[in-house]
């Protein structure tokens, strides 16, 4: 009959040397693995790797890594801004042609760009009407279209 493993007892973990903790410190604070990754790869307990983490890095170190959601709040601030820069410039190509009557993102931007600036423009047009070529805004005004009604 086999023997059955005896879950209560305690899982057995040989020793470390100093050369193999410091590799383990450096790799987790270098991003390079996490600290469950470490655990299985290297057969240690994740309570043990902490301790490690605490010991054997530096405060400066400790301070200069960030954490996973730190990352994530930074990268969607920079996206943030690049969304609101990328806006920015599309108004000013509209702008542009609206004013000269250039179609120039058509010719040197991707599809998927040149149609958001088409339908800046389309909304350009419709809320603030007509503009001339020195770029001031042509908007009817209610006496013109009044005074149209009348003649008609």
């Amino acid at each position: 009959m086999k023997s059955k493993k005896e879950h209560w007892r305690k899982k057995s973990y040989q020793k470390v040397n100093l050369e193999t903790k410091l590799l383990v410190v450096g790799q987790i604070t270098n991003g390079q693995i996490s600290v469950n990754q470490a655990s299985k790869q290297y057969d240690v307990p994740r309570t043990t790797i902490n301790y490690w983490l605490r010991i054997y890095t530096t405060l400066a170190q400790q301070k200069s890594g960030m954490s996973k959601l730190n990352q994530i709040k930074k990268l969607k601030e920079r996206i943030e801004q690049l969304e609101f820069q990328k806006d920015f410039q599309q108004d000013i190509i509209a702008d542009m042609e609206l004013i000269t009557g250039v179609d120039m993102s058509k010719k040197s931007l991707p599809k998927t760009l040149a149609k958001e600036i088409e339908l800046k423009k389309k909304n350009r047009i419709k809320g603030n009407g007509s503009m001339d070529v020195l770029g001031s805004l042509n908007k009817p005004s209610t006496k013109d279209s009044n005074n149209k009604k009348n003649n008609a």
